[in-house]
């Protein structure tokens, strides 16, 4: 008879899993040390990939529960949220293609393996070179303005291609509470404005006028843009769709690319909004596009990876000024530059551990949790109450799995941590595997012109 198989405590547990990575990091030298320097790193980042994978279930179980039997859906990954190859291989073996902004990120996703028919290229400002070369290896464009329509017009007769092509639109169905990061507002950079003057019916000419185009994009989401919203700028979306298919006379437009924008609870482990909660507001608000009658695209980045990014940094000093302490750390603005510049509406959790990985206990203090940068203002948090830190402890700051440590903001020359990936068996014993090297003073050199040193004199 086989054994029975258990699924351990930490399996579905985020906290636990936490303490559990932390305890063997320290255990097996990726990080710790002592106030001399002769042990470990004093910074390292993880990613839960087994918390990546089941992200990633979530997402396409999700639409699978709701779309029409046989509705092509390809899932994509936004690179920019966390441009790591590894991770981009990973989510391939999981059916998650490669949403990218750029030929870095396309050099990227084309270094992961990811076939053509599995990235989308969405960039506002694509150069010739960069349609051509999307053009050429058969990856779907999204136009983002009239201007690059024009180009496309260019190129298309001149090269027939396996691209999907699209237009991208701006529903303009207004902000949500972060103005930087809300994409749909009325005068957005991206994409051409639903409801300015002429633009629907320029929209529904350029379809007539070219049949090549068969696709409509919009990303109407982000941080701090609830799903309802989200799915407003959806039904627009659907709307322009089935506009230019009854003005065609036939399906033209056949896919419509919905973009991502999840936004992610930092407040807590609890994953919320979930996928199906995402998927029950666009069933409310445009129930007619599970029916089968358009495949769909998403381009999710945040909400599929933040949950499961770690950030490990020791303290390495603590003063008291003006009556509060403040622990100096060796995280800050190089790894949550977004935190650091807009505490209020970036706020991260900070997580005590003691020397050895385990969770700290003790009276809560008001604190500072300073980074190591030359500037005033770099601080993950102001007037924390943790227990008391002390040299030697670490802190953790959990939900850093997007744009934060893999966007390495180089303030002060200070160098890119090193990445490892985590996985927990059965057994309980973590595994770590390296995805990105801590970046060398030698690379810091390299980078900032060194072998052209003499260049100026």
């Amino acid at each position: 008879m086989a054994a029975e198989t258990r699924t351990p405590p930490f399996a579905q547990d985020p906290a636990a899993r936490r303490d559990l990575a932390v305890r063997a990091a320290v255990a097996q030298g990726l990080i710790g040390g002592d106030p001399y320097g002769r042990v470990a790193a004093p910074l390292v980042c993880l990613l839960d990939a087994d918390g990546i994978r089941a992200s990633a279930a979530a997402l396409t179980g999700a639409f699978a529960a709701a779309v029409a039997p046989g509705t092509p859906v390809l899932h994509t990954f936004a690179v920019k949220a966390t441009p790591l190859v590894p991770v981009l291989r990973l989510l391939a073996a999981e059916g998650i293609g490669c949403e990218v902004a750029g030929p870095g990120e396309l050099a990227l996703a084309r270094a992961a393996g990811l076939p053509a028919d599995r990235v989308v290229l969405d960039s506002p400002a694509k150069t010739p070179a960069e349609l051509r070369e999307a053009l050429d290896l058969g990856i779907a464009v999204n136009a983002d303005n009239r201007q690059e329509l024009a180009r496309l017009d260019a190129l298309v007769p001149a090269a027939p291609t396996r691209s999907a092509l699209g237009i991208r639109i701006n529903p303009q169905t207004g902000a949500g509470t972060i103005d930087a990061l809300s994409t749909a507002t009325a005068r957005s950079k991206f994409g051409v404005p639903l409801r300015d003057p002429g633009a629907r019916a320029w929209l529904v000419r350029a379809f007539l006028d070219r049949p090549w185009l068969t696709r409509l994009h919009v990303h109407s989401g982000s941080q701090g843009v609830p799903p309802a919203r989200i799915a407003r700028g959806v039904r627009e979306l659907h709307a322009l769709a089935e506009e230019i298919n009854a003005a065609a006379g036939r399906r033209q437009v056949d896919t419509l690319d919905i973009g991502g924008g999840l936004p992610v609870n930092f407040a807590s482990d609890e994953p919320t909004p979930t996928y199906g909660q995402y998927v029950a507001a666009l069933r409310g608000a445009v129930p007619a596009l599970f029916d089968g009658s358009y495949g769909l695209v998403t381009e999710f980045g945040r909400s599929l990876l933040a949950k499961h990014g770690l950030v490990l940094a020791r303290v390495e000093y603590t003063k008291t000024a003006g009556g509060r302490p403040v622990a100096l750390t060796h995280a800050g603005v190089q790894l949550a530059t977004r935190t650091v510049y807009a505490p209020e509406v970036w706020p991260l959790r900070i997580l005590p551990y003691d020397a050895e990985g385990a969770p700290k206990s003790g009276p809560p203090v008001a604190q500072d949790v300073a980074g190591p940068a030359c500037f005033a203002g770099d601080l993950l948090a102001t007037a924390r109450e943790l227990p008391r830190l002390e040299p030697g402890d670490l802190i953790a700051v959990p939900d850093t799995g997007a744009y934060f440590f893999t966007a390495h903001y180089g303030y002060n020359s200070l160098p890119r941590p090193a990445v490892h990936g985590f996985t927990i068996p059965p057994a309980g014993t973590v595994r770590f595997t390296p995805l990105r090297a801590a970046q060398s003073l030698a690379d810091v050199v390299a980078e900032a012109g060194g072998d052209l040193r003499d260049a100026l004199l």
